[in-house]
């Protein structure tokens, strides 16, 4: 039969209801029962024993919340009976990065195919990137990608495009019958072992701050040098805050001596615009040309940099999909690999936790002061980080950011953080790092691959199609109702944890060969399918 409820922590005095319990139901943790005092629907809250007002509401074994009221056991915790609060958090010099690896043996000879870098990094991917360093180049930037993906094979036909020639034969014919369309002929790409020609386009780099201005050079060199990327065609006007000095700058700091192609060219000293764009045409395809020579190479599971992210998250997130990416994040850093946990306004809650686990005091004082910062910002325009859960998250359960966060960060592990990185910054050394990012899921997965991460690990409850240009995201759904109704934006299904149809251990292990089989191009994910290419940068300041 299967499990109705879930006690996650043995100090918890909620449950989460892994049914519907409908009220007058008894349900168990095998040592103690309560009866619902009305509905409780999946994914939500019951009182296990009386709070009192103002009293302690307790889950993952940290406070998530204080009561509004007395709570009686069986109750329903809604918006209403309880409010947003966290714990007190502060440095200590003792450190608690004691750590326990996994068993990494069915994986320490395993091997990805990916693209070798000079600078030692492995690629996922080989993709070109055009770039606007300003606004005012985005309609050439469109331009020029375009011509190249139509002209060069790139441009795969919609489904919608046959619909729709159908729906318009029909028409003209007077035909309502409306029969299916037939399917359109893939094209043939000039150069197959480029896997991609990406646009960045943003609506930043002038009229900002100077500090806005280094921030966007900062993201754009992050992906320029990233792994994943085989060269880059910059556009720039002239007059802009973010020069082409300033992106130089940022490069070098990156990737020192950076020896991939990169072309830039300035409007405003090519003088017209057919100047510009037969300049920008003829060397980009030179550069494409050249960057085809790549192919990929056997590499060692160490190479990985994965990034871990949620979006539309659910009541089942912390106990399963979060928890199951978790233990694949624990695996990658026994090997040697890299793992990144960002959405700083969903670690709300846990900071103690994470401080602790820093591998040295001043690191542990880096991500405090960084959280401060964070949450002072937000308080000062009259929000906080108990306005981060949105009307979706607190459908499913996620009541208050504290709850949110506790599950949230079961993405990370529990691995010592070996780095602390403020945005947009990026990772160089291996382990597990903090990286700051807003929650907002395209601003924070755009962050974290402008942070190295040539693969990201997405989990989601109420479903969401969010993908990347340059680096593959893996969907993965909290529960099997979502892989269902949305299969095509879902990769694979953690539900089977919540269905108690696998284990925690079993889930991961196929997180693990997915990763592998996306790793090496052997897999498309949901979203490249999709062409889903999100890219936006943080313009920092308060996103939640």
């Amino acid at each position: 039969m299967k499990q109705s409820i879930l006690q996650i922590h043995p100090g918890d005095n909620v449950w989460v209801a892994l049914q519907n319990i409908a009220a007058g139901t008894a349900v168990s943790n095998g040592q103690q029962t309560v009866t619902a005092i009305r509905d409780i629907a999946a994914k939500h809250k019951i009182a296990v024993t009386l709070i009192h007002k103002d009293g302690p509401v307790i889950m993952y074994g940290v406070l998530v919340g204080l009561a509004n009221e007395d709570i009686p056991a069986g109750e329903l915790i809604t918006t209403k009976n309880i409010r947003h609060a966290s714990g007190q958090f502060s440095v200590s010099g003792e450190r608690h990065a004691e750590w326990t690896p996994p068993d990494t043996s069915p994986w320490e000879n395993r091997t990805f195919k990916g693209y070798h870098r000079k600078d030692g990094r492995v690629g996922t991917g080989n993709y070109w990137v055009i770039i606007p360093l300003v606004f005012c180049e985005n309609r050439n930037v469109q331009l020029l990608h375009e011509m190249l993906v139509k002209e060069l094979g790139y441009r795969e036909p919609s489904p919608y495009e046959a619909m729709l020639q159908q729906l318009l034969q029909d028409f003209r014919q007077g035909n309502t019958s409306h029969e299916p369309a037939a399917t359109l002929t893939l094209p043939v790409r000039t150069f197959p072992n480029i896997d991609g020609i990406k646009l960045l386009t943003h609506t930043m780099g002038c009229g900002g701050t100077k500090d806005d201005a280094r921030t966007l050079c900062g993201l754009l060199a992050g992906y320029i040098t990233h792994p994943n990327v085989a060269g880059a065609t910059v556009l720039s006007l002239g007059c802009q805050n973010a020069q082409i000095s300033i992106l130089r700058e940022e490069i070098e700091k990156r990737s020192p001596g950076f020896d991939r192609t990169v072309i830039y060219l300035e409007q405003q000293q090519e003088g017209s615009e057919k100047t510009l764009m037969t300049k920008a045409l003829q060397q980009t395809f030179e550069g494409l040309a050249y960057a085809n020579q790549w192919q990929r190479q056997p590499a060692p599971l160490s190479k990985l940099c994965i990034g871990m992210e949620c979006g539309g998250s659910d009541g089942f997130s912390g106990i399963s999909a979060n928890p199951a990416v978790g233990k694949v994040a624990d695996i990658l850093v026994a090997l040697g690999g890299s793992v990144i946990l960002s959405e700083f306004p969903e670690l709300c809650g846990v900071e103690q936790e994470l401080s602790d686990r820093c591998v040295t005091t001043d690191m542990a004082a880096r991500y405090v002061q960084l959280m401060r910062d964070y949450a002072s910002r937000a308080e000062a325009v009259g929000s906080g980080f108990d306005s981060n859960p949105s009307a979706g998250n607190i459908r499913d359960g996620l009541i208050t950011d504290a709850i949110k966060s506790a599950g949230a960060a079961k993405k990370g592990g529990s691995s010592p953080v070996t780095d602390v990185i403020d945005y947009p910054g990026w990772v160089q050394r291996p382990g597990l790092a903090l990286l700051c990012t807003p929650g907002s899921d395209v601003e924070s997965t755009t962050a974290e691959v402008g942070a190295g991460a040539n693969l990201v690990l997405f989990t989601t409850g109420l479903g969401t199609p969010t993908g990347n240009p340059v680096t593959p995201v893996v969907k993965l759904s909290t529960n099997s109702t979502l892989a269902a109704k949305m299969h095509d934006i879902i990769d694979l299904d953690t539900g089977t944890i919540i269905n108690g149809e696998e284990t925690m251990e079993e889930v991961a292990n196929r997180i693990m060969e997915l990763v592998i089989a996306t790793a090496s191009g052997d897999y498309q994910t949901k979203a490249q399918v999709l062409k889903q290419d999100d890219f936006i940068p943080w313009k920092r300041g308060v996103s939640l």
